[in-house]
């Protein structure tokens, strides 16, 4: 009987032994797709890191608009100064009229009061004494019986009274600057503190070798600006000795020629140049003196400075007053050509007018930097040939 039977049918077996190893392989290469697309969603690419250049660039950026702003403070802080010595001016001078207002009212009490004695007012009379006592002399069949001292009085009352007002008036008005100048004062103080915020927490994530390849660029940056510091002097010391030889030479000629030509302008000249040499003198001294006191953004000494404040403070020294801010500074004395530049002129540098220095000679100036630097002396050249907007001397 069992020899009878049909044979199980070994193919459908076989086949599903043959297909399971394909399948298997299939379901473990989607496996692994899928966790290989998981594992790219979980950690996404990184954005690239700026270059230490990038990273210069920006801070230097970040330096200039904040010294821009330390600028805007500045004017800022002095145009507040100024309100508020006025608005302090006026208050004092209403102050002191309403006494003397007081006193003259007082006075014309007195005299009302002696009227109403002798004249026998009327009780709307009395009532006005009671309480206003010009409004009783405004009378004028009462005005008609003052004397001449009482009147006086009267007049003297009515131009203080319209005086103080209008003081008052001036005084509001004075107030209502004051204070669109302090709110003034407080947002650019927060600009400047936001711009060196955001350009020291771009320096504190570079890494040890990023700061030391950004020092490496800083210090070739200086030995080029010192170079072309040198080359700048000597052009100069070679056309002042072409000068010195021109004259020589027109002075042999002269004498040569028995000429008696009046050289009183040239004297003048030259005792201009001496006085101007002796202030620029007491300046540099100045500071030189201040080397190596902190910038600080808005400071004017004497124990630290902006850029402004110590070119100020230098010459105030030499008994100039220079005005507070770089565009003031710009456009006080004269503006003289870079290769005719001399010891105490004043550098200013970038479209902006947002810096500026003191020139020291041969290429050389002494300035207060930016954040986190002190009063140094440096190259003119020390952020590129470019930057330099203008000389002017002072005095």
């Amino acid at each position: 009987m069992a020899s009878h039977r049909k044979p199980r049918s070994r193919s459908r077996i076989s086949g599903g032994l043959r297909t399971t190893p394909a399948v298997g392989i299939t379901t473990a290469a989607l496996t692994s797709v899928a966790l290989l697309s998981q594992t790219a969603q979980a950690a996404p690419t990184q954005p690239d890191r700026p270059s230490i250049e990038e990273v210069q660039k920006k801070v230097d950026t970040l330096y200039r608009q904040a010294e821009v702003s330390t600028q805007k403070y500045n004017a800022a802080k002095e145009r507040t100064e100024g309100k508020k010595k006025q608005v302090d001016k006026l208050l004092d001078d209403i102050a002191q009229r309403t006494e003397k207002m007081n006193t003259a009212r007082q006075k014309l009490g007195r005299f009302a009061a002696e009227q109403y004695r002798t004249g026998g007012v009327s009780d709307t009379a009395t009532m006005f004494l009671a309480d206003n006592p010009e409004d009783y002399f405004s009378q004028r069949q009462l005005m008609s019986r003052l004397t001449g001292e009482q009147k006086k009085a009267v007049d003297d009352y009515q131009v203080q009274q319209r005086t103080t007002a209008k003081k008052r008036t001036e005084a509001q008005a004075g107030l209502e600057d004051l204070t669109t100048s302090q709110a003034e004062l407080k947002t650019t103080k927060q600009d400047v503190q936001t711009k060196l915020s955001d350009a020291r927490q771009l320096l504190s994530k570079l890494t040890a070798e990023e700061k030391a390849r950004l020092a490496a660029i800083e210090k070739a940056k200086q030995e080029a600006a010192a170079k072309k510091a040198a080359e700048l002097a000597a052009q100069q010391k070679a056309d002042e000795e072409a000068k010195r030889e021109a004259a020589e030479e027109a002075a042999q000629q002269e004498e040569a020629a028995g000429s008696s030509s009046d050289t009183g302008s040239s004297d003048s000249g030259s005792s201009a140049s001496d006085s101007y040499a002796t202030k620029a003198a007491k300046a540099l001294a100045f500071a030189k003196a201040q080397e190596g006191k902190p910038y600080v953004w808005g400071a004017t000494g004497p124990d630290s400075y902006d850029c402004s404040g110590l070119t100020q403070a230098a010459w105030k020294a030499a008994g100039i007053s220079l005005p507070r801010t770089t565009w003031d500074q710009v456009e006080f004395g004269t503006t003289v050509p870079l290769s005719d530049i001399q010891p105490g002129d004043l550098v200013f540098f970038y479209d902006d007018i947002s810096h500026v220095g003191l020139y020291l000679g041969d290429g050389m100036m002494i300035h207060a930097p930016k954040p986190g630097a002190y009063v140094r002396e440096e190259s003119i050249y020390y952020d590129g040939t470019s930057s330099i907007h203008s000389v002017v001397r002072p005095a």
